[in-house]
């Protein structure tokens, strides 16, 4: 029988919303257009299980205000889970000490963080995974999660370390694979490793097994005289075989959770005809993920 999946936002999909990172912006952060609760409102309205969340979205992350996320992820009956970065160059509210990662997760009543690790690459990208230079962060890394693991234990929280735009998935196996704990796994985000010149779906076949969690997403490469450009769309709309990539994470990965992210780029657009845009193409792959690939049905 095949594993019936549930199916999450990554708040990031809304970002020129306000929501999720702003990603590329070191100066003012954009307004928010919608809040977190606003938006745990929309997915109850579009038939969602859960969030992947943000300090962006968090806003402050007082107790006060975790129990207050917590509350109204539970009344809606929605699942969360807790994106943090371990030293975010773009948006600083992203960033957070592992053990803090994991205790904002407690208090959110998530079961789930997944961590950035925000690796300094040397150049050129291509050719240098396992770097020395990279291997130095990497054992830094290494050294961070061990002493948290006692928390991870009390907790019971999961740890998911991503293969974002700096990593190689091999290097987030050998991550794994050195700290050895059943309670630390991965989260394979199905494009970002196109940022180091890798094999996407390479990456999600190396990485599916062992992912507590995923960033779901579609993204197209455009072509013109002066070279090539990635950027993301709705589900189905890109270069991703989405079907193809999503079979992979039903048959091999432990868990029992999409969550699609898009990182919908204004372009030239006006900022409130871009959120429009972004907002339509959430909607639409929100039904892909029903229709095509047949999430919840």
């Amino acid at each position: 029988m095949a594993k019936k999946m549930k199916l999450g936002l990554h708040t990031y999909t809304l970002h020129l919303w306000g929501l999720g990172q702003n990603w590329g912006i070191v100066a003012e952060p954009r307004p928010k257009a919608m809040n977190l609760i606003q938006l745990m409102d929309k997915a109850v309205e579009w038939g969602l299980d859960g969030l992947h969340i943000t300090g962006c979205d968090l806003e402050t992350k007082d107790d006060g205000r975790l129990a207050q996320v917590k509350a109204a992820a539970q009344t809606r009956n929605l699942y969360l889970e807790y994106n943090f970065s371990r030293d975010e160059a773009f948006d600083p509210r992203l960033t957070d000490p592992i053990a803090d990662g994991i205790r904002i997760a407690q208090k959110l009543g998530a079961d789930l963080a997944k961590i950035s690790l925000d690796i300094r690459r040397p150049r050129p990208l291509y050719g240098s995974c396992f770097h020395p230079t990279v291997m130095a962060q990497l054992c830094t890394v290494y050294d961070e999660v061990k002493a948290a693991l006692p928390l991870v234990e009390r907790t019971g929280i999961r740890l998911a370390l991503e293969n974002h735009t700096e990593t190689f998935a091999d290097e987030i196996l050998w991550l794994i694979a050195q700290i050895d704990h059943p309670l630390v796994g991965a989260c394979v985000d199905t494009v970002n490793s196109m940022a180091v010149l890798e094999n996407p779906e390479a990456a999600v076949n190396k990485l599916a097994p062992y992912a507590f969690c995923n960033h779901f997403c579609d993204h197209k490469l455009d072509r013109d005289q002066f070279g090539i450009r990635f950027h993301g769309v709705a589900l189905g709309d890109g270069d991703i075989d989405c079907l193809k990539v999503y079979k992979t994470i039903c048959k091999v990965s432990p868990t029992d959770r999409i969550t699609f992210e898009i990182e919908w780029d204004m372009g030239a657009d006006s900022l409130e005809v871009a959120r429009e845009k972004e907002m339509d193409a959430c909607i639409r792959s929100i039904a892909y993920a029903r229709d095509v690939l047949g999430i919840g049905r």
